[in-house]
């Protein structure tokens, strides 16, 4: 009982880190956003601005490692796969302190050069890691892995930092990969209401999209 209440006031300090890092940086934004699937959203959350907070990048990417290693273990992957762009960042930081090699896919093949989708020393067998950001609805991840498997390399699961809960987690179970997340955004919501970083129309806001994945 002492270790399951041990991790859980782990888990909760974790998130907590997290929701402080979105408060402090700005990264949660409210308005009509269009994200890369074509969607229009009523909320943003831009991950990309963490990586210029040197302090707050330490701290979420140890919290990122840490979760991956609890979860995964090390052991369980032979290489770790960036989304471009804003993936790219954590999944370099993840690789080099889980001592896997990097690689990361490209949205199109390059047409020059060696042409390919997937930049990096992939072997076929290959296990990879994908790791994003966050999650909406898993159309990256989901060309990312298909990329991968193309040229050999075996993918079962995908780690991001936020997983919105837009139905990204069914679309990868669907291809056969496992959607692991950090925090989930109706957590993150409800904690960041508790913290008065949102009011309670921005709560409903998000728990709202929620539902709807």
């Amino acid at each position: 009982m002492a270790f399951e209440r041990t991790a859980n006031e782990s888990e909760q300090s974790s998130e907590e880190e997290i929701c402080k890092t979105l408060r402090k940086t700005n990264a949660l934004e409210f308005g009509a956003f269009r994200l890369s699937s074509g969607r229009v959203t009523p909320y943003y959350v831009d991950l990309r601005v963490i990586p210029s907070f040197p302090d707050a990048f330490r701290t979420i990417s140890d919290i990122f490692v840490d979760v991956i290693k609890k979860e995964l273990g090390a052991e369980s992957f032979d290489r770790v796969s960036g989304i471009p762009i804003a993936g790219t960042a954590f999944a370099s930081v993840a690789a080099f302190h889980l001592n896997k090699p990097f690689l990361y896919t490209r949205q199109t093949r390059r047409l020059r050069g060696r042409e390919r989708r997937v930049e990096g020393v992939l072997m076929p067998g290959d296990r990879v890691l994908l790791v994003d950001d966050l999650a909406t609805t898993g159309l990256s991840l989901k060309r990312a892995a298909a990329a991968i498997r193309a040229e050999g390399g075996v993918v079962t699961d995908a780690f991001v930092l936020v997983d919105r809960e837009e139905g990204a987690r069914d679309r990868l179970a669907e291809s056969g990969v496992n959607l692991h997340s950090v925090l989930k955004m109706s957590k993150a919501a409800g904690r960041l209401y508790e913290m008065n970083a949102i009011d309670e129309d921005q709560l409903g806001i998000i728990l709202k999209q929620a539902r709807r994945g």
